[in-house]
């Protein structure tokens, strides 16, 4: 069991998993924020305390969810479009959690993928052709 919380202290919540699969998202939003998230599966995710504290950023189809404390702003989980199923965690919310040994952390490079103003324009491409 792994214990994790927002900046301010609002948004508890732990994980009962290794951690695997740390990783970057290279979409317009992701990229942005810069995090190394890990995959939990859904049900070794528990939100402890905090659930109004908690708002949720949505763009693009408005699948994914990323939550975020309305205090301080940290992004502490998402609810992923390509896995239900799953959730990604900020590592650097996790208790106690030593960034330092993280080195080359795999990109997930299919992100911009995802993007319907990218599908747009490839639409676009494939018209013109």
């Amino acid at each position: 069991m792994i214990k994790g919380q927002c900046h301010c202290g609002k948004v508890k919540f732990s994980i009962n998993c290794e951690l695997k699969e740390l990783r970057r998202c290279n979409c317009s939003h992701c990229r942005r924020k810069g995090y190394v998230m890990t995959t939990v599966n859904k049900d070794e995710f528990h939100l402890e305390s905090g659930e109004d504290y908690l708002s949720i950023y949505q763009w693009n189809t408005k699948i994914a969810k990323h939550f975020f404390c309305k205090i301080c702003g940290i992004n502490t989980h998402n609810k992923r479009r390509t896995n239900p199923n799953a959730f990604g965690v900020n590592v650097g919310c996790l208790d106690g959690f030593d960034m330092s040994w993280i080195q080359n952390v795999s990109d997930f490079t299919n992100g911009q993928e995802f993007t319907l103003e990218n599908q747009k324009q490839d639409e676009a491409s494939l018209q013109k052709k």
